[in-house]
């Protein structure tokens, strides 16, 4: 077997670097951002999989489910599966569902959290926090959907501007 030499590849002295293909930046920009957006999503699904343990932990004590939070659960999943197809084929119009749909999905779990008075109660008493240790895993987990939720738009928007053909120049 022949071992190949580091450095320039032979039959060329190094003058025909201007023949050599140039991958477009803006190509690298969408791998960069689908990579970023797949970490996100996972971490979406992960705050999905504690807010339906949320959702389902009253059930399972025989109180009545709430149906709005109920409805954010599902739809958040629903738009987590939408969204990553959406990454993985490069689709701009599954982007764009994914990212309402996600957005709707946080805004409701957020109302649904602020409409219940024990949370409002919560936050606002300090001394509880020890003893109310499960609504404040709960509000954070919300916040930090809500931020992770910011980082997303930013992700989706730029991947689709990135993902479009570019404008010709007139």
């Amino acid at each position: 077997m022949q071992q190949r030499k580091a450095g320039r590849p032979s039959g060329t002295d190094g003058s025909d670097f201007s023949y050599r293909m140039v991958v477009d930046s803006r190509y690298t920009k969408v791998a960069k951002g689908k990579s970023r957006l797949k970490a996100l999503i996972f971490i979406q699904g992960i705050f999905q999989l504690i807010v339906l343990f949320y959702v389902a932990l009253p059930i399972s004590k025989g109180k009545d489910p709430n149906i709005l939070a109920v409805s954010s659960s599902v739809i958040g999943l629903i738009s987590l599966l939408i969204g990553e197809l959406g990454r993985r084929r490069s689709r701009g119009g599954f982007l764009k569902f994914y990212l309402a749909m996600s957005t709707i999905t946080v805004l409701l779990s957020i109302s649904c959290a602020a409409s219940s008075s024990s949370t409002l109660e919560f936050i606002q008493n300090p001394t509880e926090w020890e003893t109310k240790k499960f609504e404040l895993i709960e509000t954070l987990v919300l916040l930090l959907g809500l931020l992770v939720q910011m980082f997303t738009i930013s992700t989706v928007i730029s991947l689709i501007r990135n993902m479009s053909p570019p404008k010709k120049a007139s």
